[in-house]
């Protein structure tokens, strides 16, 4: 074979190389919400992600205000958070790019077993409006998160200003499972996703101090997604590989393992990608 031809198969074999060969060994930044995080969900998938690509996910977990920040400051490639009207205006203003909802659980209000306010079994406004006129203890994470986003709606939803100049509103500033160990201590309510409930539960072996008391509403619904920071915005960013984990994250195969992500024999989350 001479020389020509040999040169010809180097550069058809050079062509034919897919994405994720062509991207291996490189790194991928993420922010993301705490819950993807505490649950132990991405310590699952991000060795998966390297195995199939040969790119390596490293991730800040941060609430999603934080996140989007992030985002939009230049300072990762990728999000995965749950607000989805800020993450929609964030997008609308052109900071981020191809969104796909990935996967959803939901939220629950938890509480102490001797449930101060009687509040298990109600509806979500019901719930809100009994722990403010018992001015029972509720912890809240007022960071800006996407469960504090939550939390704020269905406060609003209720007819009530988010009592933030309440002595018995704990606004923490901190992630979800420190929230839920502060609430714990002072026998008080909080929102909290249902995965990282389950986390909880798990780290005290089936008996966590706090019970779920309300849940079930359609309010309570979580979605999750996947925003590519746009590289408009951030000349920088590393679009190509933020893209190659948004169709990994949403194919099929990587689909049916979040869904089989289990703690407690229960699962975190379901997968929706469309």
């Amino acid at each position: 074979m001479n020389r020509y031809c040999i040169g010809i198969m180097l550069i058809v074999s050079i062509l034919l190389l897919s994405p994720s060969q062509t991207l291996a060994g490189e790194s991928l930044m993420m922010a993301t919400t705490t819950s993807t995080d505490n649950t132990g969900l991405l310590d699952e998938l991000a060795p998966l992600f390297e195995e199939d690509t040969g790119i390596e996910l490293k991730w800040t977990a941060v609430g999603t205000g934080k996140a989007l920040e992030l985002g939009r400051n230049c300072d990762v490639d990728v999000l995965l958070v749950h607000a989805p009207a800020a993450e929609k205006l964030y997008v609308k203003k052109g900071y981020g790019v191809d969104r796909q909802e990935v996967m959803y659980n939901d939220f629950v209000i938890i509480g102490p077993a001797s449930d101060p306010a009687g509040i298990k079994g109600m509806q979500v406004p019901d719930a809100l409006r009994a722990v403010f006129e018992n001015k029972a203890i509720f912890a809240s994470r007022g960071d800006d998160s996407g469960t504090n986003k939550k939390e704020r709606s269905l406060w609003d939803n209720a007819g009530l200003d988010v009592p933030e100049k309440k002595s018995w509103y704990l606004q923490t500033g901190q992630g979800m499972l420190s929230t839920l160990r502060i609430a714990a201590e002072r026998d008080a309510y909080t929102l909290t996703d249902r995965g990282t409930y389950i986390k909880y539960a798990h780290s005290h072996q089936g008996n966590p101090p706090l019970s779920i008391l309300v849940q079930g509403d359609k309010s309570l619904f979580n979605q999750y997604s996947v925003i590519a920071v746009s590289p408009e915005n951030c000349p920088d960013v590393k679009y190509d590989l933020a893209t190659s984990f948004i169709q990994w994250i949403v194919s099929p195969d990587v689909q049916k393992a979040i869904g089989e992500f289990r703690l407690l024999g229960q699962q975190l989350f379901t997968p929706n990608a469309q």
